[in-house]
């Protein structure tokens, strides 16, 4: 049996084919890994990029916050000085009207137990005629 010459000829280039075919495939796989290991790295790297801006605006935002917070009880502080400031000059020498507002507090206030007014040598007076329990 006589083997044609084009017959040899395509099984030659076959093989070739083949082998050339399987070198460039034992090339490539671990050329494809280094490149596919590089991507993963990037794409880490850029990760880690982006959640360090997204942390850094946030802790931004928080001290701005807490900027615009300590700014504002300033000035709220600011108005109770101020208020408080009008209202002690509104009632320097008055003490006529302090003691009356004192006395209608007494008597309209919800806590009406004993109540010790000081007299006139600074000293309270005692409760103890009144609870019975002078002269036991």
């Amino acid at each position: 049996m006589k083997l044609d010459s084009n017959f040899i000829t395509f099984s030659l280039v076959g093989v070739v084919v083949l082998v050339s075919g399987m070198g460039f495939l034992l090339w490539l796989f671990p050329t494809y890994n280094i490149w596919a290991s590089e991507q993963n790295g990037r794409a880490e790297l850029a990760q880690a990029e982006w959640s360090k801006r997204v942390a850094v605006e946030s802790a931004r935002a928080k001290k701005d916050s807490a900027a615009l917070e300590a700014q504002a009880e300033v000035e709220k502080a600011k108005g109770v000085a101020a208020s408080n400031q009008i209202i002690g000059d509104g009632l320097r020498g008055k003490e006529e009207y302090l003691r009356y507002l004192y006395i209608t507090n007494l008597e309209e206030g919800q806590n009406r137990e004993v109540i010790y007014i000081p007299t006139e040598a600074g000293l309270p007076i005692l409760e103890a005629q009144r609870l019975g329990t002078v002269g036991r």
